[in-house]
């Protein structure tokens, strides 16, 4: 199959998304298509998708020209698009979110519920996947959500898949598999586009790339020819730093000290101590227990085994509201699922922990949330429209600096981040740094959990590197390497 997107514009009322932009695609090829986070790269694919009109342009397809109304038109076309937003439906089982709108029936007009149980597994056999097909979707993590994902755009023999951050939630033994896959999906002609923030995995696995920023396309070309910098500098109009941010003040007293605590199965006895003014970073792979043991710390996991001691005091947190009133702040892992109130406005997101403090005789006084959110918005330079619109109108960037307003605007002693940049572009990424380490810098406890091994480089002082529900080792200085982190990580 072989793409041509010819002058495509797109606006949203008074704002201009995609000025005239020219985009192709070859069969047996991954492109990346890469842009910050409001670049344009959704709103492009969307109308390729069929989820969005095009208000200009001429899409072709093998040169013939192409209007995609719905995603199902685009779908029978041969393009199968797994969107950033998972759409799973988590109350069924595996095999019939497979087979949503293409569901297998016998003679008699019933289900058949064996032979698309049958094919999704010989999917999963192909991807080297040991997942029963009948397993209900809401009992499986992240990860494997994304791969039940792309398993459904394998099993409808599509000619042209687009990926949006495909690999965001995914270990890199997964990774690895998935990037297998799509290389033999390339070797039979499947033309592949690739959205994704993270430039290594584009250097990797993608063959060409094309940047979009604010709208317009500003670079193509092979990724042989290029660097990680090099696309870093066209997504952001500007060099990004690399090195370590370094630790700017002294460290404070002791705020946050864990004492052999368990929590079987996710972790076992784990001890460490977090202070004022420092970043302390918790690294390994994903299902090596820093997330389950720092929600343990927010009250979130139940009962464990152990000392919890915050500012000195010994304390056993049974509540998340408990952990808010000791002076903890969580920013949870999954943005979407966790971390974020779809049906909210950004102002009601970026306020919420304030409530209590907002409440006159039972009511919400609403200018002082206006208020309390404009000093966070200002502070953060979250980009948005009006303050009472969606939340998910605003790019993954400024939602993740919505569910960093909420936490810093109850003013936490003590403040944990899990994968604080996931789904967040480069651009992006810096100011979150520089959010972080002025919080350290104002003497906040600040806990970074990341399986990113630069980013635990960039923005932490320390870290402890934790292995099968312990931790192995802490690294910092000279031996906060990547290879060092990685070797101590799969239990070297």
């Amino acid at each position: 199959m072989q793409l041509m997107m010819q002058g495509i514009c797109k606006a949203f009322a008074a704002n201009e998304v995609l000025k005239a932009v020219d985009f192709h695609l070859d069969g047996g090829e991954i492109c990346a298509l890469l842009g910050e986070n409001g670049a344009g790269k959704s709103t492009l694919m969307n109308i390729l998708g069929g989820v969005l009109p095009a208000d200009a342009g001429v899409i072709t397809l093998d040169g013939a020209q192409k209007v995609f109304a719905t995603p199902t038109q685009s779908l029978a076309a041969g393009i199968a698009f797994i969107h950033q937003e998972l759409n799973l439906i988590n109350d069924l089982p595996i095999y019939e979110n497979m087979f949503i709108g293409r569901e297998l029936t016998k003679k008699n007009g019933f289900l058949d519920h064996a032979e698309m149980i049958r094919q999704t597994g010989d999917v999963f056999e192909r991807m080297g996947l040991a997942i029963d097909p009948r397993v209900m979707v809401r009992d499986l993590d992240a990860s494997y959500k994304q791969i039940v994902e792309i398993s459904r755009a394998l099993l409808m023999n599509a000619r042209l898949i687009i990926m949006d951050e495909p690999t965001t939630s995914l270990t890199d033994p997964e990774i690895q598999r998935v990037f297998a896959m799509l290389r033999t999906l390339r070797g039979q002609g499947v033309g592949i586009v690739f959205i994704s923030h993270k430039l290594r995995e584009v250097i990797e696995i993608c063959d060409r790339y094309a940047v979009l920023r604010d709208g317009v396309m500003v670079a193509q070309g092979r990724v042989a020819d290029t660097s990680v910098s090099a696309l870093a500098r066209h997504m952001v109009g500007h060099e990004v730093a690399s090195d370590a941010m370094g630790h700017q003040g002294t460290r404070g007293e002791e705020r946050l000290r864990i004492t052999d605590l368990t929590l079987e199965p996710y972790y076992r006895h784990v001890s460490l101590t977090a202070y004022a003014g420092e970043v302390l970073g918790i690294t390994g792979l994903l299902g090596d227990g820093r997330s389950e043991l720092m929600s343990t710390v927010f009250g979130a996991q139940g009962d464990y085994q152990g000392e919890i001691r915050v500012m000195g005091k010994a304390v056993h947190i049974k509540s998340t509201g408990q952990a808010v009133a000791l002076g903890l702040g969580y920013v949870p892992r999954n943005r979407k699922e966790n971390g974020i109130v779809k049906d909210m406005s950004i102002v009601e997101n970026g306020s919420i922990v304030m409530w209590p403090r907002l409440t006159r005789h039972g009511l919400l006084d609403h200018q002082a949330q206006e208020k309390a959110f404009d000093t966070q918005r200002r502070a953060l330079s979250i980009k948005l429209g009006r303050t009472r619109d969606p939340i998910m109108s605003l790019s993954g960037g400024n939602q993740q600096k919505v569910v960093l307003a909420k936490w810093l605007s109850a003013e936490p002693k003590i403040l944990i981040l899990d994968n604080p940049t996931q789904g967040v572009d480069v651009g992006a990424k810096e100011e979150i740094y520089d959010i972080i380490r002025a919080l350290a810098d104002a003497n906040v406890a600040v806990i970074v959990l990341s399986s990113e091994a630069q980013e635990i480089i960039r923005v932490c002082d320390r870290a402890l590197v934790m292995y099968h529900g312990a931790v192995c080792d802490e690294v910092m200085g000279e031996r906060m390497t990547e290879h060092e982190m990685m070797r101590l990580a799969t239990g070297g």
